[in-house]
């Protein structure tokens, strides 16, 4: 055998025994053949149930809500199809690294590598093609599905305008059939329920009657806790004669939810316990449940109408309206809620008893007319005030604006009835019924989120009192739940009010809940999908790892170290740097929870290495120096510094600077890289042991032994210094007129230097007084000044001359005293 084909051997052997990835591949080749088995298995299955779908989807074009289902089974066949994709990835790229450990096959000419590497060259390269075939089949597939979706949706797009825009001729012809087929259907009708209540009565009347105290029982209970919980805060206070407008919107949106969530949980209860108990028939139920439904949908219309024009109370009122104005208002808008209702539940009958389709086009072109007349009639109602006018005062007519909407409109759906676009006119009656009784209840909510987390207006509620005086909570606080209430009000209008507007809109529940997946799971932008419910979970868990590490700060730091007797600084430099740890932790948790690959921050990484660069070297530089001050420990929290001209106590190290605290309580931030790079002077580095200097001087005459030897003894009498190293008396200079000593001594706790100099200078001065020992120098001489005898006579003869000069004034006015008392 050659030796370079030996030395080949040799060399695949090692490779194969030292590599992770060769091993985990020879050892386990059956799992994943059997996984690349098992991924081609789905996809064919998947294709199976594509053409499925596809044909269900021919044969149910007439039908939106079976196209409704089909349509998500098709998004969630996708969805599968992706991921048998996407699992096959990770053996793929193993593959991929695989060959690229082997390298290239030997050049020609060269040298032949070992059979075992040529054998596993060529299964990797089989297998990494059948994995790339399977990915082009999944990609197909996937292809297929989106555009079967695509289809259904315009299939509905297309049902959905055919109904809207479908013209029936309105003749005499028409109105004839349907008169004769009323007749049918109220004769069918009366015949189907007489017979359903006379089997009731024989034989389901304990049923019957147990249904419906059940559930009025269900709505009671929902009512009164409704009501024991928020009739504090919303029913209308007699004694509040102008309530505030925060309060006006709470009760009017909190009145009118409260009411209808009772209503629909006795209207779901009455048909689940009657459904239950069997007394519902399979051509009775879906008339019993329409019937509830539109009672539900006319009284939600009611209770929204007196909500907000509150026709009995102005005071209450959300409008600027007159009394008489808003009964007439809640008149017309009541009436056409029930002719809309009406109009629906007729139409329902119909449809389940098989009518004629004339039938269902006749009520509805009647409802039609009556909503368009109503809405005319409408506009020429005058219940408009001016600002500050009374409620009882008489009321002027629309603004123009809404006067030419009311009419328009109201004409519309008459001449589309009558043009016979019956279907149009019934659609948008609906929509003004029923999703503007839905659109403005969304928008009293709106209002009332918005009035209450504006600021200090959440204290001023009744619930903000309450707050306040229950758990003594501040103004802040108050603002901030305020705050929240209102975010909160919003999130419920979304997610209440959204999907009913969605559904009057000819939306179906599937259709809804599709949307909300893709809202939560898979929002695209470009390549990038965002997950909501990802990032929620990332901001749970990065708040709960917050949470546990300063918990886990609070216990390491009260138990641990206190019981350990760590001093301060050493504390402190533990609980910042596990804080900073758990936070970095919670932080990466947090970020892999939300989806976001961490790989994809490096591009982040070189913008913010280049922003570094330029701009943020004095950051990097403190958060640097931070780290450094925290583990070589220079000084703590508690020394005592001297940096420049900052002299103080540590009070707080952190990543980015240092707060000293001076002697007159001023805080200083120190940016911790001054102080690595430049002297600090730590008193209390190692231990508090210090010296104190005291300075003192004593008159030149002075025995410089003596005053040493007094200094001595009011020394080793001064309890605050060590008596080791003993302390030192140095006789630092001497002049003609001061002899100048200094006192050395140490302190165990040079933090009470200050104390001890102050006492040792009292000692020393109350010692010098009492041996009599001069401080200062003596006192002047007189200083004799020689002078001539003839000087002496002039300065003599001067002071003569002065001396009489001030006398004769002196007697003048005595004379002049002497002259005039003979006269008085």
């Amino acid at each position: 055998m050659p030796i370079s084909r030996l030395v080949s051997i040799l060399f695949a052997v090692l490779l194969l025994a030292a590599s992770p990835a060769a091993a985990q591949t020879a050892a386990a080749p059956a799992t994943d053949t059997t996984q690349l088995e098992q991924a081609s298995a789905d996809l064919d299955k998947a294709g199976a149930q594509l053409n499925s779908i596809r044909e269900r989807v021919d044969k149910a074009q007439d039908d939106d809500t079976r196209l409704v289902a089909l349509k998500v089974e098709a998004e969630t066949l996708n969805r599968a199809i992706l991921a048998t994709s996407v699992a096959t990835r990770p053996r793929l790229e193993a593959i991929k690294a695989r060959q690229a450990e082997l390298g290239d096959p030997p050049a020609e000419g060269a040298p032949p590598e070992a059979d075992v590497v040529k054998e596993e060259r060529k299964k990797l390269a089989a297998e990494r093609n059948e994995i790339n075939a399977l990915t082009g089949e999944a990609e197909n597939l996937s292809i297929e599905a989106t555009k079967l979706s695509n289809r259904i949706t315009e299939i509905r797009r297309q049902l959905f305008t055919d109904a809207i825009l479908k013209r029936t001729d309105i003749n005499t012809d028409l109105f004839a059939e349907a008169s004769g087929a009323v007749m049918d259907e109220t004769a069918t009708l009366g015949r189907t329920v007489t017979a359903w209540l006379q089997f009731v009565w024989k034989f389901k009347r304990t049923q019957l009657f147990g249904a419906v105290a059940l559930s009025l029982m269900a709505a009671l209970v929902l009512l009164s806790g409704s009501y024991r919980l928020f009739s504090p805060y919303i029913t209308r206070a007699a004694q509040q004669e102008k309530p505030h407008y925060i309060t006006r919107l709470s009760v009017a949106f909190w009145s009118t939810i409260l009411p209808t969530m009772a209503a629909s949980a006795f209207a779901g209860a009455s048909y689940f316990f009657l459904d239950t108990f069997n007394v519902l028939r399979s051509d009775i139920a879906p008339l019993v449940a329409i019937a509830l439904g539109v009672m539900v949908a006319i009284y939600f219309v009611a209770q929204l109408a007196n909500a907000v024009l509150s026709p009995a109370d102005g005071h209450w009122r959300l409008m600027r309206v007159s009394d008489r104005g808003a009964q007439l208002l809640w008149l017309s808008i009541f009436s056409m809620a029930l002719v809309n209702g009406a109009d629906y539940f007729l139409g329902s009958i119909s449809e389940v008893l098989g009518s004629p389709v004339v039938l269902t086009v006749v009520k509805s072109f009647f409802a039609s007319l009556i909503i368009g007349v109503l809405l005319v009639v409408t506009a020429f109602i005058r219940p408009v005030l001016h600002q500050g006018e009374a409620p009882n005062a008489p009321g002027r007519p629309w603004p123009r604006s809404i006067f030419v909407l009311l009419i328009l409109t109201g004409l519309g759906l008459i001449f589309s009835s009558l043009l016979g676009y019956v279907g149009m006119a019934r659609f948008v009656a609906t929509q003004i019924v029923v999703t503007g009784a839905i659109v403005v209840t969304a928008y009293i909510g709106f209002l009332s989120g918005r009035a209450v987390s504006a600021p200090d207006a959440f204290g001023a509620t009744n619930v903000g009192k309450r707050l306040e005086e229950r758990f003594g909570l501040g103004p802040v606080a108050l603002d901030q739940i305020g705050l929240a209430a209102g975010l909160a009000i919003y999130l419920l209008i979304f997610v209440c009010f959204v999907p009913l507007v969605l559904l009057q809109w000819g939306f179906q529940v599937a259709d809804i809940e599709s949307w909300a997946y893709r809202i939560f799971t898979e929002i695209r932008i470009g390549s990038i999908t965002i997950s909501l419910v990802g990032i929620l979970a990332g901001i749970v868990l990065f708040a709960l790892g917050f949470i546990v590490t300063r918990w886990f700060q609070k216990w390491i730091d009260g138990n641990v170290l206190a019981r350990s007797q760590v001093d301060a600084g050493v504390r402190n430099s533990v609980r910042t740097a596990v804080g900073y740890a758990g936070v970095a932790i919670a932080g990466l948790v947090g970020i892999s929870a939300a989806g976001i690959n961490l790989s994809s921050l490096a591009l982040v990484a070189g913008a913010l290495s280049l922003g570094i660069g330029f701009g943020l070297q004095n950051i990097v530089s403190n958060f640097v120096s931070g780290l450094i001050l925290l583990a070589e420990r220079p000084f703590k929290v508690g020394d005592w510094v001297v940096a420049g001209t900052t002299e103080g106590f540590v009070r707080r190290i952190s990543v980015r600077a240092t707060e000293i605290e001076t002697f007159q309580r001023q805080t200083v931030i120190v940016p911790n890289s001054v102080l690595i790079n430049g002297q600090v002077g730590n008193w209390t580095h190692r231990n508090k042991l210090g010296r104190v200097e005291v300075a003192l001087s004593v008159h030149a005459g002075n025995d410089p032994r003596r005053i040493q030897e007094v200094l001595t003894e009011v020394v080793r009498a001064q309890q605050g210094l060590l008596r080791n190293p003993e302390p030192v008396i140095v006789f630092q200079a001497f002049s003609s007129a001061t002899l100048d000593f200094e006192v050395r001594g140490y302190l165990a706790d040079i933090l009470n230097g200050t104390a001890v100099k102050s006492e040792l200078r009292t000692a020393i001065l109350e010692r010098f007084r009492a041996e009599e020992i001069p401080l200062g120098g003596p006192a002047a001489p007189e200083v004799p000044i020689k002078i001539s005898p003839e000087g002496a006579e002039i300065i003599t003869a001067l002071l003569d001359q002065a001396t009489e000069k001030l006398a004769k004034p002196a007697t003048r006015r005595r004379r002049l005293s002497a002259d005039e008392e003979p006269e008085a």
